[in-house]
Parts: C-alpha cells; sequence; structure tokens
C-alpha cells in the first residue's frame, strides 16, 4: 500500500507500506508504480481538458468526427454522442459494455467495432459506466491530436508535469523495477496469481502510477490547472467543466448511492458529490479483480487532497482510509466505521454469479443427448464464433480470439455448466469481471437431430449469449 496527502499547493505526506510481491523482502515506498485502474478516468479527463484548452476539440465534439467506423444501435446517438457524454456515461449503452468481450481476448478496436450490437438505453437519461464508452472518446480525442492515447497523455499531462514514473501502458508498468505485483486470494493467503494488461482500456483504466507522482496531478487539479510555478497547464473552463456534476450517479435506482445517504454525482471522469458540511468532493476509486484498488479524494475548499493505491483486489481499504481521513480533517475523528461499510458494499459486486450457484446439481438428471448433437461451430455478432468440441469424452466449449477453452460439465438434460473465469488462471486476463466461484449455465436449443443454438448464461446480461449455428 502506498499513501499520499497534499495541502497548500505541497505535498505534506507520502509513504509506503508493505510489500510489492508476497514472499519477496522488496519494500513499497512512495515512488513505487501501482496499477490505478478506474483512476485513469479521471485523470484521462484531464488529458482531455488539456485539449480542449488547446481547440483540438470540444467537450461537445461527436466522437464519431474523430472515430472513423464508431457505430451505435441508433444512428441518431451515433451522431449526437460526444466526448462528454461518454465521459459521463450516460451514452446509453449498457453497464460496462465491452467488458465481457475484453475478457475473452478481443483487443481494443475489435471491441469498439463490436458496441454496435449492444442495445441502448435512453440517451443522456441513464447513467451506466462504461469503460468502453469513455474509451471510445478519449481514442477520439488522441486521434484528433494526431497520436495515440498513451503518447497524448504523456506529452499533454504527465511529461509537463514531471510525473516521470506513470505512463499508460502496460509494458511500461510491467518493465519498472519498482512495481507492485497485484495480488488475490488463494485459498485464504494473498498471491500474486494472475496479471493484468489494460491496455485495450487504455483511457479507462490503463494508468499505473506512484502516490508521488498522483500527489502532484491532484496539486494540479486542485490549484486549477496549474503547475507547481504558476503556468497555466490546463484551461480553467475546460477543468471545471469535468468537476461539474453531470450526471446523477445511480443506475436506475432511486435510492441514493453515496455511502451516507447523499446523492452523488459524476461529472467528466470524476465522482462529483458533497459532505457532510456542504464541502465538494471530487473522488474516484478503482479496481482489477486481478489484484489492485485504488481511491482518491479532493475536497478543494479545503485545498485538501489524499490518494491511497493498493496492490491486492478491492475490499474496502483504500476507500476506508479515505474517508476516515476526511472525517479526521474536517470534524476532528472518523465518524463511522468505514472498512466494514465498504467492504460489505465490495462484497456484493464480487460474491459468485449465476443461478446455480450453491445449488445442488439435480439427483436424477435428465441424460444429455450424444456429444455429436451439440458439436459444431455457432455464432454470434457480438462475441463473435464459438465452438463445441468433444475432448476426451466430455465437451468444449471455445470462444474468443485466444482460444480459450471452458470445459462443459452436464447438469440436466441439454443444460450444462462451465465456470466463466475460463484460463484467468494461467496468467491471462480472461475473467477479470467475473468472480471466482461463479457459475454458468450453457443451454442447448434443439433444431431437428443436432442443437441449432447455444446460450451462455454469463453472456447474455444484455440478450446477446445466444450463439446460434
Amino acid at each position: 500500500m502506498a499513501v499520499a496527502v497534499v495541502h497548500g499547493g505541497e505535498t505534506v505526506f507520502a509513504q509506503g507500506y508493505g510489500v510489492r510481491r508476497v514472499g519477496s523482502p522488496e519494500t513499497v515506498d512512495a515512488d513505487t508504480v501501482f496499477q490505478m485502474a478506474s483512476l485513469s478516468k479521471p485523470v484521462g479527463a484531464t488529458v482531455v481538458a488539456k485539449e480542449v484548452g488547446d481547440g483540438t476539440v470540444t467537450w461537445d465534439t461527436p466522437v464519431a468526427d474523430h472515430l472513423p467506423g464508431f457505430t451505435l444501435s441508433d444512428p441518431t446517438v451515433t451522431a449526437q454522442v460526444t466526448i462528454a457524454d461518454m465521459y459521463s456515461h450516460r451514452s446509453g449503452l449498457p453497464n460496462h459494455a465491452g467488458d465481457d468481450l475484453e475478457d475473452l481476448g478481443y483487443d481494443q478496436q475489435q471491441i469498439l467495432d463490436r458496441l454496435r450490437y449492444l442495445p441502448l438505453n435512453p440517451f443522456r437519461a441513464v447513467y451506466n459506466y462504461t469503460n468502453y464508452g469513455l474509451t471510445a472518446a478519449g481514442v477520439a480525442v488522441a486521434d484528433a491530436a494526431g497520436t495515440d492515447w498513451s503518447t497524448l497523455s504523456q506529452r499533454d499531462v504527465y511529461g509537463p508535469l514531471g510525473m516521470d514514473d506513470t505512463s499508460s501502458d502496460y509494458a511500461t508498468f510491467a518493465a519498472a523495477p519498482n512495481h507492485a505485483a497485484g495480488h488475490v486470494k488463494v485459498d485464504g493467503q494473498y498471491a500474486a496469481a494472475w496479471l493484468r494488461d489494460p491496455d485495450g482500456q487504455s483511457p479507462a483504466g490503463g494508468l499505473s502510477s506512484t502516490v508521488n507522482d498522483f500527489a502532484t496531478w491532484m496539486t494540479m487539479v486542485l490549484a486549477g490547472g496549474k503547475t507547481a510555478d504558476g503556468t497555466q497547464l490546463i484551461d480553467g473552463a475546460a477543468l471545471r467543466a469535468a468537476l461539474t456534476p453531470t450526471m446523477r450517479a445511480a443506475d436506475g435506482s432511486p435510492v441514493p448511492q453515496t455511502i451516507d445517504a447523499r446523492t452523488g454525482f459524476y461529472g467528466h471522469g470524476f465522482g462529483v458529490s458533497s459532505d457532510a458540511s456542504g464541502r465538494v468532493r471530487l473522488s474516484h476509486s478503482g479496481a482489477f479483480g486481478a489484484g489492485a484498488g485504488t481511491s482518491f479524494l479532493l475536497i478543494p475548499n479545503l485545498d485538501l487532497g489524499i490518494v491511497v493505491l493498493t496492490n491486492a483486489a478491492a475490499e474496502g481499504s483504500a476507500e476506508a482510509i479515505v474517508n476516515e481521513f476526511a472525517d479526521a480533517a474536517e470534524l476532528g475523528a472518523p465518524q463511522q466505521d468505514w472498512y466494514t461499510l465498504f467492504h460489505d458494499a465490495l462484497a456484493g459486486v464480487t460474491a459468485p454469479q449465476g443461478e446455480l450457484v450453491g445449488q445442488t446439481p439435480p439427483a436424477d438428471p435428465a441424460p444429455a443427448a450424444a456429444n455429436s448433437t451439440y458439436v459444431g461451430t455457432y455464432q454470434s455478432d457480438y462475441f463473435g464464433p464459438a465452438t463445441v468440441s468433444e475432448v476426451d469424452g466430455g465437451l468444449v466449449l471455445t470462444a474468443g480470439p485466444r482460444g480459450d477453452t471452458f470445459p462443459l460439465t452436464h447438469w440436466d438434460g441439454s443444460t450444462f455448466t462451465l465456470e466463466p473465469v475460463g484460463d484467468r488462471k494461467a496468467d491471462t486476463p480472461a475473467g477479470e469481471n467475473v468472480a471466482d466461484g461463479s457459475i454458468s449455465q450453457v443451454t442447448f436449443t434443439p433444431a431437428g437431430d443436432t442443437a441449432g443454438s447455444v446460450t451462455v448464461e454469463a453472456w447474455d446480461k444484455e440478450g446477446l449469449g445466444t450463439f446460434t449455428r
């Protein structure tokens, strides 16, 4: 873990705790590089704000103007959806659109191309958090600037601020001598078991940084876009647009979403809320199932900020430290048990998924048909082909450009199951968005003497999980 605090234009605290990798002696310090996960979004928003201030784009520039071939399922939305819409998660794309394709190994361009097959919620009326919607906007801005996202971020923000240990590409993170490995629990003990390459969604999740570098960035934001020497790096109006509430941050629920029951909002890449004292708070958290939990908070009225980075799968500690610190700064002491609140909230997110989780297989299941009934290749516009093969007398489903394999286990009749985490434990990012212990039904529908289609429950959240022979 590493923590930094900024106040009055300076870094007043920066320290590391623990080790970079369990079983190794190297300790974490304030210059240890962590994967930042969704803290990429607010940092990326300042990259966009820099380009807005420079006149390359505006927040209201349509994404399609600078992203060749960009298409959504509604032509009107395709033409009108803007950079601001994507950065405030109000495009109408469903929650976490495209993440399931990333799990299967599709690259950035393939995922952006397939967004066209997803059903849309009402445009600019519903908040749905979408890594690849935001990524589409980031890539469009980079294209308008004549470069790629990683290079643009370095040119516009990391370089000018002297953030020498910060990057937006996985190879640079992995090559850094002083970097923190991600950890997950394996048999109850933390282990550096999986890798997480987020390059496909770099504007949304590909940032890596240190608390020292991130502190410099926080100070710049608190200073209204100015560097330590007073230079106006980012146009103030362009930055303020990102910090202004744009959407109520709720997934269609009437219940206020902040943990202390006040409604939270989202700007362009920033969470925006008010606290019990009426002060505005700017914040974001990030998480990788492969082992990252991050959180930061700015209180502009106090010229105060804190960032907490951990190299373990998110379980509430980063958010708890941030909120306990804010309570102490404003009210003298923590006002509640923040860790339990956040830990319990995240437990629901990381719980195993699937209707059959916890169920006992039928004692007397109906027999399956012969394997030859199910063997073959099935097609989905969104997911691409899925092939069912007979291997050692059983059935295996293969999907995605990596050829990820999912052994099928018979459940009842023509219903089988698979574990949607797939090959994740072989150091691939497969199943990043699916919790361990998840079980997916795989249901074949007959068409004459063979199966005409197969539906994979884990991939059917938007009704696109049916593959047709």
